[in-house]
């Protein structure tokens, strides 16, 4: 029998320009990509528009954050199934204070991990480690400071089932905040230094000195998805991770463009290269992370362009 309520139509625009920004952070967050975040929050406002809640009167974000969180944990189910090919790593997204302050959600002194924090790759990748369930539960609870209630409500969940997820995914997460290094200014000026010096080193043919900026047992992770040529697995040591670079680096051309950027919060090196020979990636992006000593322990690679679509938007397009 039906109920006699007609759903007043949605206005899709203000809807976007209220809750869109922030729709898409919780999905970037369960999903490490920006174009899938993309998608799932046009997929959650198409539904707001074909089959909106009957109440359209009431507050429609919790309803819009419980529609895109499913979505999210849909896709993550999905993508789990299929497999990834090589080693994956986060989409890179070019956010800074500006960014943030004009877009993002704003941080709450109980969270557990702030706004800048929780869109790190370091964040992200330790991510990959939890279910879907326990991303969302994580990022409603220690990062938008949702309540039990109002966490259970948006994912379906009886308040026990998200007490005793919230205290699994914790323990789960306690190898990444026992390490953790949220991006603060101290640490965007230490990699923004080693970033430049690299790049001086190198046009400067000074190899030598970029081998030294290297720690021993320096890690290099690189993600084409199987789309353009990368590792398959970490390349693990100084000596085998200069020469890996040292190679790459020769197959760049005079009209190769690179630029340090701040993406995900830290500076990376963006590099666009429009003479490179197919399949190589034409276009990529280099991060670092830097030991107690100052020296380059980790390299990550995206080359993958599914990956770099909110650095190149035309890029989804190719």
């Amino acid at each position: 029998m039906s109920s006699g309520i007609v759903p007043r139509p949605v206005n899709a625009d203000l809807l976007y320009a209220e809750h869109g920004r922030y729709l898409w952070s919780l999905c970037y967050r369960m999903t490490g990509n920006a174009a899938d975040a993309e998608d799932l929050v046009q997929e959650t406002f198409i539904r707001a528009i074909e089959k909106p809640p009957p109440k359209t009167d009431a507050p429609m974000r919790p309803w819009l954050v419980r529609v895109a969180m499913n979505l999210s944990r849909d896709l993550l189910r999905r993508r789990r199934r299929r497999g990834y090919r090589g080693s994956w790593l986060p989409s890179p997204v070019e956010l800074d204070t500006d960014w943030l302050r004009e877009n993002e959600i704003e941080d709450c002194a109980s969270s557990r991990y702030d706004t800048m924090e929780s869109l790190s790759f370091a964040f992200l990748l330790a991510m990959e480690h939890l279910t879907p369930a326990q991303r969302a539960v994580l990022i409603l609870r220690d990062v938008v400071d949702y309540s039990v209630r109002e966490t259970a409500q948006a994912l379906d969940m009886s308040e026990a089932n998200v007490k005793v997820t919230h205290h699994r995914t914790r323990a789960k997460m306690a190898t990444y905040d026992d390490s953790r290094r949220p991006p603060t200014p101290e640490l965007v000026e230490k990699t923004a230094k080693a970033l430049t010096s690299m790049l001086a080193l190198f046009a400067a043919g000074d190899f030598v000195g970029l081998e030294g900026m290297l720690a021993t047992g320096v890690r290099a992770v690189s993600d084409g998805g199987g789309v353009t040529p990368a590792a398959k697995k970490p390349v693990v040591g100084r000596e085998k991770v200069f020469k890996m670079y040292s190679n790459l680096a020769q197959r760049f051309s005079p009209n190769a463009k690179m630029q340090v950027r701040i993406i995900n919060g830290v500076p990376a090196l963006v590099a666009e290269d429009p003479d490179v020979q197919k399949p190589n990636a034409a276009r990529s992006v280099l991060r670092i992370e830097l030991d107690e000593s100052g020296r380059v322990c980790e390299i990550q690679t995206v080359l993958n362009p599914a990956k770099l679509t909110a650095i190149w938007p035309a890029a989804r397009a190719d």
